[in-house]
């Protein structure tokens, strides 16, 4: 039997432990760890009664907990889930190679109104940060936050330096919570975000650090942070952050992965 192992069979084997891994990830990401940990063990055990030594009435009664225990595990890991089919369905790199075949005049259009969009966002943050006045501001990219905007106050304003230094004024109404800028348009401000419970943030990040990995652990979306404690501009995106940003860095990283 292992001499008929081929190259097929290699890569049934190496897509069966990548997507073991990926699910790892997800699993640890959202503090699902122990849960992953205990399907494992079922399965193995699954296997060895089924399989190995062929119980039937012990197999039989896990055949049936299995059935049902995938409805069930749809039902608990229903938000891993979302995230893993969104990942597969995002057209991210479809679009950028669609942009190949755009006219030049289109792209060169694009980039202007896209660095209009951007400064106004970089002078609010170094504003902000040489003032320690603490900000969120989420910018949609592929998938929609329109959930996310229904939780707060629908602006739907063009991006201006001076309204989003007015909207996180620490005596405003709406400084709490998180801008959505989406289509270069503020959409909503005081909107309410998901935290992430990932046990790797550094302690010395605040609640908005955690709001802002848990809106780029769901979507696409970037997070723009500005500590109000410390001053510094962070970025979160794909759930990851980028801290300590100069203003040319933050520049550089919103003209690299807005959607244009």
């Amino acid at each position: 039997m292992f001499l008929e192992f081929g190259l097929k069979d290699f890569f049934d084997i190496l897509w069966v432990a990548l997507m073991l891994y990926y699910i790892f990830r997800l699993m640890r990401e959202s503090r699902s760890l122990n849960a992953f940990v205990g399907i494992m063990i079922f399965i193995v055990v699954w296997f060895i009664v089924s399989q190995v030594l062929e119980m039937r009435l012990l197999g039989t009664i896990l055949d049936k907990l299995v059935s049902v225990g995938v409805i069930a595990l749809i039902v608990i890991f229903q938000n891993d889930i979302r995230k893993f089919l969104f990942g597969l369905g995002a057209q991210h790199h479809i679009r950028v190679f669609m942009r190949f075949f755009s006219p030049n005049q289109a792209k060169d259009r694009d980039e202007a109104d896209q660095k209009r969009a951007i400064m106004p966002i970089v002078m609010a943050c170094m504003s902000m940060a040489k003032g320690k006045v603490g900000a969120l501001i989420v910018v949609e990219r592929h998938a929609t936050l329109a959930d996310i905007v229904s939780t707060g106050e629908v602006i739907n304003a063009d991006i201006n330096q001076r309204l989003i230094e007015n909207i996180f004024f620490k005596n405003s109404p709406l400084h709490d919570g998180a801008m959505i800028i989406a289509k270069r348009r503020i959409l909503a401000a005081g909107c309410i975000l998901p935290v992430s419970h990932n046990q790797d943030i550094p302690k010395d990040l605040g609640l908005r650090h955690r709001a802002a990995l848990g809106i780029t652990q769901e979507s696409d979306a970037l997070a723009i942070i500005v500590s109000e404690e410390t001053g510094n501009i962070s970025v979160a995106s794909s759930g990851h952050f980028r801290l300590r940003l100069s203003a040319e860095q933050l520049e550089s990283i919103l003209t690299n992965e807005m959607e244009a």
